[in-house]
């Protein structure tokens, strides 16, 4: 499994926001974000919204620096994938 993080570039509450994904297991995924201090709340169905002071330390501790292209190319290839009709409620 490779933990994934791309740049910050969402703007939202006054910071910039990356996204933190697995290419194949939301456990590990999990087990990453609660080591390194992302809470659970930061989770939306699929990856999890990290500020921007946090992209360092999950580098630092073994994510995949990538951009958002490549990030999404390798969550959908992992299955993991939620896509905006599924969010919604339709799939």
């Amino acid at each position: 499994m490779t933990v994934l993080v791309d740049d910050p570039r969402w703007p939202a509450h006054g910071r910039l926001w990356a996204h933190l994904v697995s290419d194949s297991d939301l456990d590990e995924l999990h087990r990453f974000a609660a080591a390194h201090g992302i809470p659970p709340r930061a989770f939306d169905l699929d990856h999890y919204d990290v500020p921007e002071d946090a992209v360092p330390r999950l580098i630092a501790g073994g994510a995949e620096h990538v951009d958002g292209h490549e990030l999404v190319r390798r969550l959908i290839a992992s299955g993991l994938r939620v896509t905006a009709r599924e969010r919604r409620g339709r799939a």
